[in-house]
């Protein structure tokens, strides 16, 4: 794939970048590079190996999927300049 100066100008148009005239050869050539690297990624045989999260072989300890309400409620509240009733207290801004 060949980036030209066109397509340059089309994807910053899509991006909503402003790139100069004078600016647009260089970053067809620099675009153009990384496509050809993407491209060399496409040859590498991938064939028997398995998706990966991490490289080292760890599993991750699991923990019970439990809803609480943290009971921190007045550490929370601690934070506000106002709390009634439990709750933050806020100026009413809606006539």
């Amino acid at each position: 794939m060949t980036i030209d100066k066109a397509t340059v100008t089309k994807v910053a148009r899509l991006a909503r970048l402003r790139v100069e005239e004078s600016d647009k050869d260089a970053y067809a050539t620099k675009i153009d590079g990384i496509m050809q690297w993407i491209e060399q990624l496409g040859e590498v045989k991938t064939d028997g190996v398995e998706p990966l999260a991490s490289v080292t072989n760890i599993t991750l300890p699991l923990r019970r999927d439990e809803v609480t309400d943290g009971n921190i409620q007045s550490k929370i509240l601690a934070n506000a300049p106002e709390a009634t009733s439990g709750f933050f207290a806020v100026p009413k801004i809606v006539e």
